[in-house]
């Protein structure tokens, strides 16, 4: 019986502890430069794991080996991971490099040439088929005031009309 206890108790810590798993991209069109600027914010350590299973090799961005290769790796991702169209032509998508912050990590991409959108499809697969339970959120401002998506699996593409 003291038996069941303890197992309750184990689970329900576990469930308790257990993490969560969760990105944010700010995407900006800026009317000046006619271009979308974005910056995600992904856990570094979660990302760690899908480069790693990606490309079958140890990933560290606290100490990298060597910090070009990295950045390649995470470019090939990211630009395979992302996808943005606006009114309905698929926006070409730079990858312009990263800052670690504490437990997460900024990466930044661009695209230039876009016109004033009035219907932005996104598609966001971010660490979706490494954690289950991965949700990405998504805001876009067009001028102050955002609209939001949360993208997870089986849902990994939203669209904003403006």
């Amino acid at each position: 019986m003291q038996f069941n206890y303890i197992f309750i108790f184990f689970l329900g810590w576990k469930a308790l502890f257990h993490p969560f798993y969760i990105s944010l991209t700010e995407i900006r069109y800026n009317p000046t430069n006619q271009s979308l600027e974005i910056a995600q914010k992904i856990f570094w350590d979660d990302l760690e794991t899908a480069l790693g299973e990606k490309f079958n090799t140890k990933v560290d961005f606290l100490n990298p080996k060597n910090k070009a290769d990295l950045e390649k790796i995470v470019q090939v991702y990211l630009l395979e991971k992302n996808e943005i169209k606006v009114n309905g032509q698929k926006a070409s998508l730079t990858y312009l490099g990263y800052e670690i912050e504490e437990e997460a990590a900024w990466f930044y991409l661009e695209s230039t040439n876009i016109p004033l959108p009035k219907k932005v499809e996104i598609k966001n697969e971010v660490l979706i088929s490494n954690f289950e339970s991965q949700q990405n959120i998504i805001n876009f401002y067009l001028e102050k005031s955002p609209k939001s998506l949360i993208l997870y699996k089986d849902n990994e593409r939203g669209e904003l009309n403006f």
